[in-house]
C-alpha cells in the first residue's frame, strides 16, 4: 500500500483532521499534510517519525511498501512487472502467477509460494 493511501486510512481511522496532524508534525502546515495525503509530496524522516507517533504506529509500518518499491536489488523490469501485477484484479493476478510459475518451471505450494522442491535452479535439475 502506498504511503499516501496508508496515511489516508490512518487519518480516517484515528479521526484526526488535517489540521490536527499539521499541529503534531514539525515544520508542516495543513497544505503540506494535504499534499502527503494526496501523494503529491513525501514527508521527511522527522516528519514520518512524528506521523507515526500521532497515529500510534511504528514508522516502519508507514514506509514498508515504499521501501519495497525502492529495493535496489530489483531490476527495472522487476519493478515494472510488480507495478503491472498490482494493477490487475485478483483473478488476473492468479492467472498471471500460474503462467509465470509454469514458465519458470516452479510449483506453487498451498500458500501460493514456490515449494522447497521447486526453488532450485533449472540447471541443477538437469
Amino acid at each position: 500500500m502506498s504511503l499516501d493511501t496508508t496515511l489516508r486510512l490512518l487519518t480516517k481511522a484515528s479521526g484526526l483532521s488535517v489540521t490536527d496532524l499539521a499541529t503534531a508534525i514539525p515544520r508542516a502546515g495543513a497544505a503540506t499534510v494535504s499534499a502527503w495525503l494526496r501523494g503529491d509530496k513525501l514527508p521527511g524522516r522527522d516528519q514520518v517519525d512524528a506521523l507515526a507517533r500521532a497515529f500510534g504506529v511504528p514508522a516502519g509500518a508507514l514506509l514498508a511498501d515504499l521501501a519495497s518499491t525502492l529495493d535496489p536489488a530489483r531490476t527495472q523490469g522487476e519493478h515494472d512487472l510488480l507495478a503491472a501485477y498490482r494493477a490487475l484484479s485478483t483473478k488476473q493476478q492468479g492467472a498471471l502467477l500460474e503462467v509465470a510459475t509454469a514458465m519458470a518451471g516452479t510449483k506453487r505450494g498451498a500458500a501460493g509460494k514456490p515449494t522447497a522442491k521447486s526453488t532450485g535452479s533449472r540447471k541443477a535439475k538437469r
